[in-house]
């Protein structure tokens, strides 16, 4: 008799002390919900994760789908430690969108670490299916390369043939500045100069001044969300523009478009994975997230929708959520949803296409969020290395 009750109560403990996902599957949305990128991602990624659950069903292997989110503040020492609570504690199987390259380098490698699945929408930097490539880590809306390849290959090819970087002190920006000066001398261009600004920066005013001062034909702005429009702002303000430099949005989204309206964004060219104007498909979807959001779905947002999908599949594909099935399941399954049609490589990067689009001028502009008018269309091939070029030791 006392065996027994023993017995129950080390059942009742352990049943307690279980990760709370053990009976379902968890899946967490960690990004900036508050700070320079709550509009390129935020809420509105979290509303898209959840329409992927809900188009999914609501369950996989006949356990229920749960959704968590936090906002990580752009904070890598925070975001680790909700990414590890998450692991330890919660049950949470996998994590996604991670807005902030830093944030998602150092997520990324607790990930792998716990032997978890993350699938990076909102970050950029190429090193995450590169040196910094892991097992269970994947990478989907786009990358540093692939902006590089569309905008920076396009406006050199154009004409820009020298170029002055504004670029994010951190990851991203560095990454992102590589990987566009790489493109410009690869294709003949010229790389005069480049300086370094702190995150969500409000005075570019002397930063700008060396960018006007350089001469250079485009300013590469290798920054994002808000920090790209107030620099376009105040760019405007010191007729950048007007001097005849030409301004290069090397991240940015229909998030950032809107925040700036036509009469600003006018003529800026940009690369992106998503347009909910694109195609028939594209429009759908976008019209789907309009009504429960009040706004068309960024690149980022319909990427988060994608990932949170192709998770699903993975896991019903695999019949289990054991992380390495899943990571199998996920570099063997084609893309095909309203976001993206493509496939996953070794590295864990989605190779898919990316369109090159000009932001209309608003005499041009014949609806609401009838912003760009598409210049050309970059093949996946061309716009990600493979995973032998990528520098990943995986494919060694």
């Amino acid at each position: 008799m006392k065996f027994g009750l023993l017995s129950a109560v080390a059942v009742g403990a352990a049943l307690l002390a279980a990760p709370a996902s053990a009976q379902g599957v968890k899946i967490g949305i960690l990004n900036d919900q508050s700070g320079v990128y709550s509009d390129y991602g935020g809420a509105g990624s979290v509303e898209a994760a959840r329409m992927a659950i809900e188009d999914f069903g609501g369950e996989v292997l006949g356990q229920k789908i749960e959704l968590v989110t936090a906002d990580h503040q752009n904070k890598p020492d925070l975001a680790t430690a909700i990414a590890r609570r998450w692991y330890d504690v919660e049950g949470v199987d996998m994590i996604t969108e991670l807005t902030t390259s830093s944030v998602a380098l150092a997520v990324q490698e607790l990930t792998n670490e716990k032997k978890k699945i993350n699938i990076v929408v909102g970050a950029a930097t190429s090193r995450l299916t590169g040196d910094a490539c892991t097992p269970y880590g994947f990478h989907w809306a786009f990358d540093t390369h692939a902006l590089a390849v569309g905008t920076g290959g396009a406006l050199v090819k154009a004409g820009g043939d020298t170029w002055f970087f504004l670029t994010a002190d951190y990851a991203f920006g560095y990454s992102l500045e590589k990987d566009t000066s790489d493109i410009v001398k690869a294709n003949g261009g010229k790389v005069l100069g480049s300086v370094r600004i702190p995150l969500n920066s409000s005075d570019f005013s002397s930063f700008l001044l060396q960018a006007q001062s350089s001469k250079a034909k485009v300013v590469g702005l290798a920054n994002a969300g808000l920090d790209t429009t107030n620099s376009i702002k105040q760019a405007s303000e010191f007729g950048i523009v007007a001097g005849g430099q030409k301004l290069a949005g090397l991240l940015m989204t229909l998030a950032e478009v809107h925040g700036l309206g036509l009469q600003a964004a006018q003529g800026l060219v940009l690369t992106e994975g998503y347009y909910w104007d694109l195609n028939d498909r594209s429009r759908k979807f976008g019209e789907r997230y309009f009504k429960r959001v009040g706004r068309m779905p960024s690149m980022i947002q319909a990427g988060t929708y994608s990932a949170t999908l192709s998770y699903l599949k993975a896991v019903k594909a695999a019949g289990t959520k054991d992380s390495a099935a899943v990571a199998k399941k996920l570099k063997e399954l084609p893309v095909d949803d309203d976001f993206a049609q493509g496939k996953v490589q070794e590295n864990g990067r989605m190779v898919h296409d990316m369109y090159l689009f000009e932001v209309k001028k608003p005499s041009e502009s014949k609806k609401p969020w009838d912003y760009y008018k598409l210049l050309a269309t970059v093949p996946g091939h061309e716009a990600f290395p493979t995973a032998k070029e990528s520098g990943c030791p995986l494919t060694k």
